[in-house]
């Protein structure tokens, strides 16, 4: 079996274990569409997060389901993200992966030339960003699906938060779609995919799994820290927050997060697991800000 087929057949199982722990949302509020929308020119853009402009107001929107390579290391964090995306496309040195990233946000700037269609509930997607994002869907001029766009050239992967698409597609039918579109970018060498070594790409996801395990562990072996009661606001806190609470792990805390805006705390209720014995667990250390 050569290094090609190997890889083709480790993507299956790394498609099957996003579906079941990576990619999550069970429920979310309805979308909000914004048409004839325009990008604003921002140093902060990259390929996957920009500001843009929708009936005299700006917002900075994170594309469902996708990561693009960065496009800059300011922060130990940025680092350890680069690092990371440099061993998921099998590149040999972390600087090709800001080269991509700049090319990403080439192609975007590129394709949202003309006014595009955002469609957004307004879910937070503050991350690592210092500025409030949102999470959304990007329809271009043509009617094509900008995430999809993204990862059908080679200038990302299918990562991150995601939900039914606007045209009804169900989560797990996308995810899908894009594995689908990212095995063909793999195949035909295209954007990042031009310089992965398919020989080595298992070695440096594994060791990229081996340090992720680690962490995970040494957080399990950490006891959560005292929450002060309503300490947290639904709409606004980072996953790492959220899973301070007891009972609260990773997938629940991306159903949160992916189930934005909250009117009210028991709105949790419409969140998958989140039934009304575990609400009373959660409701003394959340509240939803009402401005």
């Amino acid at each position: 079996m050569n290094g090609l087929s190997k890889l083709l057949i480790r993507t299956l199982f790394l498609t099957a274990a996003l579906m079941f722990g990576g990619i999550l949302s069970s429920y979310a509020a309805d979308l909000q569409i914004f048409s004839n929308v325009r990008l604003v020119n921002n140093p902060a853009n990259d390929g996957d997060s920009f500001l843009v402009e929708a009936n005299g107001k700006s917002f900075r929107v994170r594309l469902y389901f996708v990561d693009c390579p960065e496009t800059s290391i300011s922060s130990k964090s940025d680092a350890r993200r680069v690092r990371e995306q440099t061993r998921y496309f099998g590149l040999p040195h972390a600087a090709r992966i800001i080269h991509f990233g700049n090319e990403a946000k080439t192609f975007v700037e590129g394709i949202l030339a003309k006014s595009f269609t955002v469609h957004t509930a307004f879910a937070s997607a503050l991350g690592r960003s210092a500025k409030g994002r949102v999470y959304g869907f990007i329809i271009t001029t043509d009617g094509d699906d900008l995430a999809s766009l993204l990862v059908k050239n080679g200038f990302a992967r299918t990562h991150g938060i995601g939900r039914e698409t606007p045209n009804g597609i169900p989560r797990n039918e996308m995810i899908e779609r894009l594995h689908d579109l990212e095995t063909s970018a793999m195949l035909k060498r295209i954007g990042i995919w031009s310089e992965s070594d398919p020989d080595r790409i298992a070695e440096f996801r594994a060791e990229q799994r081996s340090e992720d395990q680690e962490l995970k562990e040494l957080q399990s072996q950490v006891k959560k820290p005292n929450l002060q009661h309503g300490s947290l606001d639904l709409n606004t806190a980072s996953k790492e927050e959220l899973m301070s609470i007891n009972g609260i792990g990773t997938i629940l805390a991306e159903r949160i997060i992916a189930g934005r805006p909250y009117k009210t705390v028991d709105d949790l209720l419409k969140v998958k697991r989140i039934g009304s014995k575990k609400l009373e667990k959660i409701r003394p250390y959340v509240v939803v800000d009402k401005e």
